[in-house]
């Protein structure tokens, strides 16, 4: 008894397919315009992002170099460039490090980020002051 199955692939359409009027026919009916897709929703900022503008925001007000502030922190200029430009994750140890390079502590670090972050919520919103319940989602990462 031989239990051969058949070797034969299936094609499924992705697209329901639809055969051409035929000639002389008029189509099945008139073409809909597709619909608009909803706008994206605005991107929420990375902590990595907030951190890296409030760091190098605070290192160009004091008129510094990149090497001289990495020198300080001890850690490597391309390095010190990719935190300001939200492209690393830094461990809290390099954070306190940079920190301290700039005259900071960590809780001057995080106060300077909430600014960032704050400055990021109003340009969202156009207002000067963020929402209520932005204002509370500031606080809480603060927290």
């Amino acid at each position: 008894m031989s239990t051969h199955a058949r070797n034969e692939a299936h094609v499924i359409p992705l697209r329901p397919q639809t055969s051409p009027p035929a000639a002389g026919e008029a189509p099945a009916g008139p073409r809909r315009p597709a619909a608009t897709p909803p706008a994206p929703a605005p991107r929420e900022p990375l902590w990595r992002d907030l951190v890296g503008h409030a760091l190098r925001r605070e290192r160009l007000a004091q008129q510094r170099t990149l090497k001289e502030v990495a020198e300080a922190a001890r850690i490597s200029m391309p390095y010190l460039s990719e935190l300001e430009r939200g492209r690393k994750e830094a461990s809290s140890e390099v954070l306190a490090a940079a920190a301290r390079a700039l005259g900071l502590d960590l809780a001057d670090l995080l106060s300077l980020t909430r600014d960032e972050l704050t400055r990021h919520v109003r340009s969202r919103t156009g207002r000067g002051r963020p929402s209520s319940t932005a204002r509370h989602e500031v606080l809480d990462l603060a927290a």
